[in-house]
């Protein structure tokens, strides 16, 4: 197993696991609106299309930051994704998407808070960051599935 320097910040198993969630469910979204990005049809396909892939990347820019965080903090980075939905039609592709999204918001909530319980400003720094972009991707499907 490899060794690396024990961090500055000692956190507990539970923070550690709720971070392993986070990346687990950015894999899976990752995923999911990649296949959205490649699978969509139809006229609307066109002005959807790059969303979901630009989506996609960002979820798994979260999942490489949020891992890297997790290592410091000696934990195991998970490489397991959450359930994977993708859904069959656009409608149902927003619709799970806007859920995906709510879960993650309520998640980084709490990992926020449990990160400045324990006093891990830079865990919940990243968080608070992440959160901005999670809150700017439920904005973005809810808005789309409005058109749908």
């Amino acid at each position: 197993m490899a060794t690396h320097i024990a961090p500055a910040t000692k956190v507990s198993e539970n923070l550690r696991r709720m971070l392993n969630d986070a990346i687990a469910k950015e894999i899976a979204v990752g995923i999911q609106y990649m296949w959205q990005h490649v699978q969509v049809i139809g006229v609307k396909a066109v002005a959807v299309q790059d969303q979901f892939k630009q989506t996609a990347i960002t979820e798994m820019k979260h999942a490489e930051k949020i891992a890297e965080r997790l290592w410091y903090l000696e934990g195991i980075p998970t490489t397991k994704p959450a359930p994977i939905n993708v859904g069959e039609s656009l409608k149902e592709f927003l619709e799970l998407d806007v859920k995906a999204e709510e879960e993650a918001i309520t998640l980084y909530k709490k990992i926020i808070e449990q990160a400045q319980k324990e006093t891990d400003v830079t865990t919940a720094f990243i968080f608070k960051e992440i959160l901005e972009d999670e809150e700017e991707h439920h904005d973005l499907f809810t808005t789309m599935l409005e058109e749908v």
